[in-house]
């Protein structure tokens, strides 16, 4: 509302993961970090929502995932002739496979790990703060 000032620090939560005074800040309580995994194979994208999930755990944090949604088919139709025989066709599919993690309240160390993380090559990760 205008004209009502209110005060950061009560909206706010010390994180308790932090132990020095000089590295103290502060978060909103109900804070979540959503990442989203894009691959082509299924099993890369397993492999790295595992490595996510077990990097996050380790550095203390809370996860809900991963989630999996709807895989995106893509299907392309060529004909195999160049001029004439319409009836000879050829399909090509692609499949998008998509798995979503939430970290609850991440604290800088649980960032800082995901940023320096080494993910497969084909997987695309996508990250929102919320």
């Amino acid at each position: 509302m205008p004209g009502q000032e209110t005060d950061i620090k009560s909206k706010c939560v010390q994180s308790p993961l932090v132990k020095n005074r000089e590295e103290t800040f502060f978060m909103q309580a109900n804070q979540k970090m959503r990442v989203i995994l894009k691959a082509y194979d299924h099993q890369l994208i397993d492999a790295a929502a595992r490595k996510i999930i077990d990097s996050v755990k380790k550095n203390g944090g809370a996860v809900s995932g991963p989630v999996p949604l709807p895989t995106k088919k893509e299907v392309v139709t060529i004909l195999r002739a160049v001029h004439k025989y319409k009836d000879s066709r050829e399909q090509f599919e692609q499949r998008t496979h998509k798995r979503l993690i939430d970290i609850l309240n991440p604290s800088s160390k649980i960032t800082e790990s995901l940023q320096k993380m080494d993910l497969p090559a084909g997987v695309y990760v996508e990250i929102k703060m919320q």
